[in-house]
């Protein structure tokens, strides 16, 4: 996917498709991680409408934290998928950042190189 440390560097064409390519590749993701949020909530908190799962699942992927009513008492099961999908969400959204930013860390990294030798 990348050049080898011998060759050039890419040029700006090539380094910008690098970089469309992985921020629409972070974006699937994302949306993907949203929707199982989005659908978990739904069918383990019956009280939530829509509108009510995609704040939450918005906001754990995000990690600011659930916006769960305090009138709403959540069963066990929902408590489980809550903590489950806060962990997948971290890591996630975490590895996302990676996918994006691998063409700009790559790309600086392999100037250094190039300016080595």
């Amino acid at each position: 996917m990348f050049e080898h440390k011998k060759q050039g560097l890419a040029s700006k064409e090539v380094y910008f498709k690098r970089i469309g390519k992985n921020l629409l590749f972070g974006t699937i993701i994302l949306f993907i991680s949203l929707g199982i949020g989005v659908v978990g909530y739904k069918l383990t908190v019956p009280e939530f409408d829509w509108y009510d799962s995609l704040l939450n699942a918005s906001m754990i992927l995000s990690g600011m934290g659930p916006m769960i009513d305090s009138q709403i008492i959540l069963t066990k099961t929902a408590k489980v998928f809550a903590s489950a999908y806060a962990l997948f969400s971290g890591i996630s959204f975490i590895s996302t950042i990676g996918i994006v930013l691998s063409p700009v860390i790559h790309r600086f990294f392999h100037r250094l190189h190039l300016e080595d030798n």
